[in-house]
């Protein structure tokens, strides 16, 4: 059927049901008083025109016409009686002025008493929201009582109302009766072809406990899952906890676990204030989920402001961070996004992704793309990049950032790490750059690597040169990112995959670890705080071990430690800590406006020291030998006694 012949169908289908709720009003207040009634005869006419005509026109332009009454929910019955409650009024005004015209021309029109102008809007209320609302009515009645679609029904008996599913179907329980659960309970029933029955929730809450949510029962809390998984003979538990995170989500998922059914979870909380959450978005349980402490959330919106509109260069570029970063700098309408890497398979996978995105999303003003492959030592080049394109804002993520094998390439760390980013902080300079972040490790405080020896006098490079240019220099520390490439995570699923051993230095060595989303976003929102040679610092709560990462990860696999699959301690290498730090001794901290990022407090900086060190490194490169690298490192860093 059309749109313009559904609507105008509609239209007289209201049209009736006007009439009769406005006839209905005058009969229920007169029926008593036959006489009265006659007297308001012409009242209760023009009543019914006015009404008809001004309902019509008021449905029509709030859109009451447009909407599909097979999902109505509650905002459309607001709309209808809202709507109804206007053309009530104004039927009311109306009559009322025409009857203060003169009785000759329109004798016997009367104001409307005031019952009818209530029972009118009750009325047209009702039948207009029931004729609305029986599509929906029907296809609910169909699977409670046995009908539906034929893919699935529900069915009501023994104090319980599950659905019936096609053959085959998963028996499903749901952790978390919120609007998170109703939400995945909504898709479940709209959408049996996915072949899962919700037999129940469990929920933590005492409010909650013995009642339904939709008509399906509430039946314990966490504890009683695995009972509760046995009793109800449970095929699949989905977690609908979007903005549970850190322990109680690791303590949930661990029952969840020892159940050994199948576990999915929704996605996370802006999905859900969306109303994006479908059954389609269910996913495995990822290593992020378990992390132990609640995610960071940013104000980007307020933060980025300084991205509006500039060229945006970022370097690494096609690798964990620096790919991420330039996934969140395209919302924030940056006029050109350069990206620049060493490796061209990784810029040219990353031009793609964004183009792609973007091509597919069309009513956002997206960047133009730039992408150039620039090794951030070559000087020449790094210059004729900057002056091609000019950028206003440079985030430099390209670094080599493997500790052991930097342990036995210490020249590379220091061309790549020192050199490369004292070429890119003094062009940024020259070339007047207006802000400039460095992303440095938390391997940087108190290094007992090269590479971590490294990340230090870049560090003391930025904060040197904020001295003395009008570039804003900044640089952000991170612990280790969840997922990023040559990180402990992949490396542990390519060992669970393999059937192991999956292999851990030493049973008590910790990290600091955060998202790659999370790290991006400070990066960013670093920017946008800095003033000059700051080092940014994010409260990541308390250190997980690294074995105790590995034995999630073995569970979320579906695999048993030590029946299954072994986990085997190799002894730490040369450069490792066992506990990483995130500021020295000698630093401290002070608060920012954003009560999870603080600021290292400067130490005194070697401007002499670092200049020769560069110029050294320039004049000898690769040619440096692994002693005197140590020997200069420890020049700037006094503390620092390398591996050896």
């Amino acid at each position: 059927m059309s749109h313009v012949r559904r609507t105008l169908l509609l239209m007289l289908l209201d049209a009736l049901l006007i009439n009769i709720a406005v006839f209905g009003s005058y009969y229920l207040r007169f029926y008593e008083d036959t006489t009265m009634f006659r007297n308001y005869m012409k009242t209760y006419v023009i009543s019914a025109v006015v009404a008809t005509i001004a309902l019509l026109i008021i449905f029509y332009f709030v859109g009451i016409y447009r909407s599909i009454w097979r999902y109505a929910s509650v905002r459309e019955l607001v709309s209808i009686t809202a709507s109804s409650f206007v053309g009530v009024v104004v039927m009311v005004i109306v009559v009322y002025g025409i009857s203060l015209i003169e009785p000759s021309e329109y004798e016997g029109i009367q104001r409307i008493p005031h019952g009818v102008s209530v029972l009118s809007w009750l009325s047209v209320t009702a039948l207009i929201g029931l004729s609305r609302f029986i599509p929906r009515v029907q296809r609910m009645s169909a699977r409670v009582w046995g009908g539906g679609n034929g893919n699935g029904a529900e069915r009501v008996g023994a104090g319980r109302a599950v659905l019936d599913g096609p053959p085959g179907a998963k028996r499903v329980l749901i952790i978390g009766a919120g609007d998170a659960g109703a939400l995945a309970l909504r898709e479940l029933r709209n959408y049996p072809e996915h072949a899962r029955i919700p037999v129940g929730f469990v929920d933590d809450s005492a409010d909650k406990q013995r009642l339904r949510l939709q008509g399906i029962p509430v039946l314990g809390r966490r504890h009683d899952i695995p009972r509760l998984v046995e009793k109800h003979e449970i095929q699949e538990i989905i977690i609908a906890l979007p903005s549970v995170t850190g322990e109680p989500l690791r303590e949930i998922i661990t029952i969840c676990q020892d159940t050994n059914v199948a576990l999915k979870i929704l996605p996370r909380v802006y999905d859900i204030f969306s109303g994006d959450v479908t059954i389609n978005k269910l996913r495995q349980v990822e290593v992020e989920d378990l992390l132990q402490r609640d995610a960071v959330s940013l104000d980007l919106e307020e933060m980025a402001g300084y991205l509006k509109d500039q060229v945006v260069l970022v370097t690494g570029a096609g690798g964990s961070i620096g790919s991420e970063i330039c996934r969140q700098l395209i919302g924030f309408a940056p006029a050109k996004l350069v990206l620049t890497g060493h490796g061209e398979n990784t810029i040219f996978d990353i031009e793609q992704e964004l183009g792609a995105y973007m091509r597919k999303n069309t009513q956002k003003n997206w960047p133009v793309l730039e992408t150039e492959i620039m090794d951030i030592r070559d000087k020449n080049k790094v210059r004729r990049v900057f002056e091609r394109y000019r950028p206003g804002v440079v985030f430099h993520a390209a670094a080599h950032k493997h500790v052991p094998l930097m342990e036995k390439n210490p020249e590379q760390a220091l061309l790549n790490n020192v050199l490369g980013t004292g070429t890119l902080a003094e062009t940024a300079a020259a070339l007047g750059v207006k802000r400039f972040v460095l992303i440095s490790s938390d391997k940087a405080v108190n290094p007992t690597s090269v590479m971590g020896a490294t990340k230090r006098v870049a560090e003391m490079l930025i904060q040197d040169l904020s001295t003395r240019s009008e570039t804003v220099f900044a640089a952000v520390r991170f612990g280790n990112v969840l997922g990023s490439r040559g990180s402990v995570v992949p490396t542990f699923r390519r060992q669970i995959a393999a059937g192991g051993p999956v292999t851990v230095t030493d049973p008590e060595m910790t990290r600091y670890f955060m998202t790659i989303p999370e790290a991006s976003q400070l990066v960013i929102q670093a920017g946008a705080m800095a003033k000059g040679g700051e080092i940014f610092i994010l409260d990541m709560g308390s250190p997980v071990k690294i074995v105790d990462l590995a034995r999630d990860l073995i569970r979320l696999s579906g695999l048993k430690e030590g029946r299954d699959i072994e986990i085997m301690f190799t002894g730490m290498r040369p450069g490792e800590k066992l506990y990483e730090e995130l500021l020295t001794s000698e630093e401290g901290t002070r608060s920012t406006r954003h009560k999870r990022i603080f600021i290292a407090q400067a130490n005194d900086i070697n401007s002499e020291g670092l200049r020769m060190l560069v110029q050294l490194i320039h004049d000898r490169g690769s040619e440096i030998e692994e002693e005197q690298v140590i020997e200069e490192l420890r020049k700037l860093l006094p503390l620092f006694r390398g591996s050896q």
